[in-house]
């Protein structure tokens, strides 16, 4: 089997992953998030830490975090901000402000990682668009930190839930053009 093959099978097994556990994510934050504000907590720092590790996961199988600028980059800026909710909990607009940053950096370093990937393996389109509209979800959600409303696990599930819909139609993309081939 050619490694452009078994590259493709790992990335393909990686998006299912990736759509997966966004979808649970999502499930968890609409049911125990909202009803438990320490739940909910969790949940909202557990997201750009499972970003960073998944990120890392990724970079793996193609040579490593070294060979993967974009996931090196992307791995730091997910932890940090894992670390940077944790460190605001006390203050949910404030949180709602880091996830906002961290969305428009982690979206932009996806954007670049299916840039880059596209000529390898093809069927990234849904991934470039899914990094463009996370940026774009970034600006909204530091627009909406400045407001008066206190913001919840609730208003960050919708993003995630969009980014298991486009982890999903990669996958599937994959699937199909591996088939097809």
């Amino acid at each position: 089997m050619p490694a452009a093959t078994d590259g493709s099978t790992a990335l393909r097994n990686y998006y299912y992953l990736r759509a997966g556990v966004s979808a649970a994510w999502v499930t968890a934050a609409f049911t125990v998030g909202t009803a438990s504000p320490t739940a909910g907590a969790a949940l909202l720092v557990a997201y750009p830490a499972w970003d960073a590790f998944a990120n890392w996961v990724d970079a793996r199988p193609s040579g490593g975090l070294a060979r993967n600028p974009t996931q090196l980059v992307n791995v730091a800026v997910s932890g940090i901000a894992a670390l940077g909710v944790a460190a605001t909990l006390g203050n949910m607009n404030t949180v709602l402000a880091v996830f906002g940053a961290w969305a428009i950096l982690a979206g932009l370093l996806q954007l670049g990682t299916g840039v880059r990937r596209w000529k390898a393996y093809g069927a990234q389109w849904a991934m470039i668009l899914s990094g463009a509209q996370s940026a774009l979800a970034g600006g909204l959600f530091i627009k909406r930190s400045l407001g008066t409303d206190i913001p919840g696990v609730a208003d960050v599930a919708p993003y995630a839930a969009v980014g298991a819909f486009y982890f999903l139609v990669s996958a599937l993309l994959l699937t199909f053009r591996r088939k097809a081939a």
